[in-house]
């Protein structure tokens, strides 16, 4: 029979019919051996599909990226607060020793906190209410989700008669995302049977009005729409109705007659002054004396 010839990855094949059992087969290949020439193909696939996961770790000069809002102040300030997103969500680091320290209250006393973001923060509580037992426990930048993942350590653990709880405009503006208002309804719920079922005394307080009479104010407004202000507002004052919890309304004597934040009030538009402070302290004694008692 006639020499058969084949050519396999590079290497012709030489086989004999059995007619001619004693030759041996004989393999050639241009200038490498078989077993080379396909290992170097199996070596070349491997190298093509290597897994993500054994890919090269990003450079360490690449910043991660974090979702626009739309608003170029608040990406700076949400791209600034990665670590805390994602190492400390609820910012327990920033009251931990303070509440350790705390002591229980003394018999009779009748122990408030104040919880909320920055215009609780910023509230110089002993300049208002000298010689009460009023704990700040506000954080500036906080949104409900983030008061609820440290209410038991600020709140809860602290032992008040009575909670005092304002928040939700930084919800509305979207610091940490953005937020139905069902969503914010919900938080605010939650936050009201954690403090009941732990026998805590419940004040909510209306969102502030919010005013665009600056330029620094500008950016401030737009991120927080007067209407769902109002309309969070509104959910609260029911809510509390229907709870029987007391509702501190700041916002119808802090508004000017086009329903904004009076310009006198607060420079950027958001955070009160000492003015603005001064209209909020009598209207928080009194919930909180009529809470107290009973």
């Amino acid at each position: 029979m006639a020499r058969v010839e084949r050519t396999v990855c590079g290497a012709r094949l030489f086989c004999v019919s059995e007619e001619n059992m004693s030759l041996q087969p004989i393999v050639r290949t241009p200038s490498r051996t078989l077993s080379q020439t396909l290992f170097a193909i199996v070596l070349s696939l491997s190298v093509s599909v290597t897994p993500r996961a054994q890919q090269p770790a990003a450079s360490a000069a690449s910043v991660p990226s974090i979702p626009s809002t739309g608003f170029p102040g608040l990406d700076q300030y949400r791209a600034s607060r990665i670590s805390i997103y994602t190492d400390d969500f609820g910012q327990l680091a920033r009251y931990r020793e303070a509440d350790a320290k705390l002591a229980s209250p003394l018999a009779g006393e009748k122990r408030v906190v104040f919880v909320g973001d920055s215009i609780t923060d910023y509230w110089k509580l002993p300049d208002y209410f000298p010689g009460k037992p009023y704990i700040n426990r506000g954080i500036d930048g906080q949104t409900t989700p983030e008061m609820l993942v440290r209410f038991r350590q600020d709140v809860i653990n602290l032992q008040p008669t009575v909670v005092v709880i304002l928040a939700g405009t930084n919800d509305i503006a979207g610091n940490t995302g953005p937020m139905s208002n069902e969503d914010i309804e919900a938080n605010f719920a939650s936050l009201a049977e954690l403090a009941r079922v732990h026998g805590i005394r419940v004040i909510f307080s209306s969102i502030l009005p919010v005013h665009n009479y600056t330029p620094e104010s500008q950016e401030l407004f737009s991120q927080r729409s007067p209407e769902r202000i109002v309309a969070l507002n509104r959910w609260l004052k029911d809510y509390c109705s229907a709870n029987r919890l007391n509702y501190i309304d700041y916002f119808s004597p802090m508004i000017d007659d086009k329903g904004l934040l009076k310009r006198d009030l607060a420079q950027d538009g958001l955070h009160p002054n000492k003015a603005g402070y001064a209209i909020m302290a009598p209207l928080a004694e009194k919930a909180i004396e009529s809470t107290s008692s009973k």
